[in-house]
């Protein structure tokens, strides 16, 4: 703290409006209501628990759950846990003034080794948390590692960068995963318990030291820059195509509450516009009682109308996840449609309708839809060209005029025959049709991109994300 309270207080507002900022340029929703209500929660909190501080934040901004992991990195450049080394910090030379050297690396990586084993006595969370006894000594060896291996040299004197690459290397926390699976299986857990839990807990070791790095990194420079350089977007608005494996399952696990919150808007919007439209002759006449003023309208009843969907959708590399996830949500959907019928294609097309049981498990359903592209392919390349074509010749049938086609793929068919000229009686015989592509419109026409002159055909609508999803499909409905 400085001698100037005042001065304490304007820095600490300017730190709370620009972790603020920074929370809504990573994509969460956060209101000048809900900035005022964190400012209230925090003032009743005392400083002097920062664990207690991250919760009162938390409580005020996070909407969901899958956003939670942004806003806690977000949380750490911000309001970082310590500064440097810290206070109590070990001393990182040696007598010679040597930072690197074996015996060094050597004795970090055994109490490395102590520490993980320790975490592993207690429950899952509990090993990671800065509050707890292990948590905190894993981030106090994170901060050492990356204090001793992790320096880079800078570009002017005094001005040093870090790497949790070079820090990982060095140290190589994945070497000890034999170690702690066997720790574990002496405890009696069998063999496949004990490397899943093993590498987790290096891999929660990992995230630490990408952590420290980013918060020295963040001390020299501008937080919200080092935010949009090395954080990941929230779950929602994180892109199907650079998803990981991990990231992908929480996805999946957030299609169904997205699913039920589509539908609730969905029924609320459908009761906002119960009346049709204006009945003139009724109001005017209703109008004479009141001396020809229309004090009350009268409208026609509506008329109830649904979608029939036939979804076709490409599922070979990258795009399969996208293809999997809009397919699941289509699905969970499907009360809001009066029919829909869903089709996969590589280079042929394969109807998997009823892979979509009502009640069936969704991991079971992911799977199925995986197995679906060896059906799907004959020759393993994707040709949008060949698929329309086989879809026209066996499932003309399934279109008509009371049918909207979807079309989910990035539109890169190898350089191969495009079929134009068959995509278009496809979308001629529907009442609509569109194009979802997971692709940045920057990448749209580069290399053996046909988007361009498929979306002359078929409106191309850019489909990315989550939200972006989950937009889409509520308009569709």
């Amino acid at each position: 703290m400085s001698a100037d309270p005042a001065a304490d207080r304007s820095g600490l507002l300017d730190r709370h409006i620009g972790f603020l900022e920074a929370l809504r340029e990573a994509g969460l929703p956060v209101s000048l209501a809900e900035g005022l209500d964190a400012v209230a929660a925090v003032s009743a909190l005392t400083w002097d628990d920062r664990h207690q501080v991250r919760a009162g934040y938390a409580a005020t901004l996070v909407k969901r759950q899958g956003q939670r992991p942004t806003f806690d990195a977000i949380f750490d450049l911000y309001f970082p846990r310590l500064i440097g080394e810290g206070v109590a910090a070990p001393t990182l030379a040696d007598e010679h003034g040597v930072r690197d050297s074996a015996p060094m690396l050597a004795d970090l990586r055994d109490r490395l080794e102590q520490a993980l084993k320790q975490a592993l006595k207690q429950a899952p969370q509990e090993g990671e948390r800065e509050d707890g006894r292990s948590g905190s000594q894993l981030l106090d060896l994170a901060a050492e590692a990356v204090g001793r291996f992790g320096e880079m040299p800078g570009r002017s004197p005094g001005q040093s960068g870090w790497s949790a690459y070079n820090t990982l290397r060095r140290v190589a926390p994945a070497d000890l995963v034999g170690r702690l699976v066997q720790a574990l299986t002496e405890q009696g857990r069998t063999e496949s318990e004990a490397e899943r839990e093993a590498a987790r807990r290096v891999g929660a070791f990992t995230r630490m030291v990408e952590e420290d790095a980013r918060r020295r990194i963040a001390a020299q420079r501008d937080p919200a820059e080092i935010a949009r350089i090395t954080l990941r977007p929230s779950l929602d608005r994180l892109d199907f195509t650079s998803a990981r494996r991990e990231e992908l399952e929480q996805m999946r696990r957030e299609l169904y509450p997205l699913s039920r919150r589509l539908a609730a808007r969905l029924t609320k919007e459908r009761h906002a516009r119960r009346r049709g439209p204006l009945d003139f002759r009724r109001t005017v006449r209703a109008s004479v009682s009141s001396g020809g003023v229309p004090l009350v309208t009268h409208h026609r009843p509506k008329r109830p109308h649904r979608t029939e969907l036939v979804v076709l959708c490409d599922v070979s590399g990258s795009v399969a996840s996208f293809a999997q996830f809009t397919l699941m949500l289509v699905f969970a959907l499907r009360e809001q449609f009066t029919k829909v019928r869903a089709f996969t294609f590589v280079d042929d097309v394969h109807e998997v309708t009823g892979a979509f049981r009502p009640g069936a498990d969704p991991g079971e359903v992911m799977a199925d839809l995986a197995a679906s592209a060896a059906h799907a392919a004959r020759f393993g390349r994707t040709n949008y060209g060949r698929a329309f074509t086989r879809f026209a010749e066996e499932y003309a049938d399934a279109l008509g005029p009371k049918v909207s086609l979807l079309i989910l793929g990035d539109a890169r068919s190898n350089y191969s025959d495009l079929g134009e000229g068959v995509l278009r009686e496809l979308a001629a015989s529907c009442r609509q049709s569109w194009w979802l592509n997971p692709e940045h419109p920057r990448h749209w026409g580069t290399g053996d991109s046909a988007a361009p002159a498929y979306g002359r055909i078929v409106p191309m609508v850019e489909c990315r994300n989550l939200t972006q999803l989950g937009e889409f499909v509520h308009d569709l409905v």
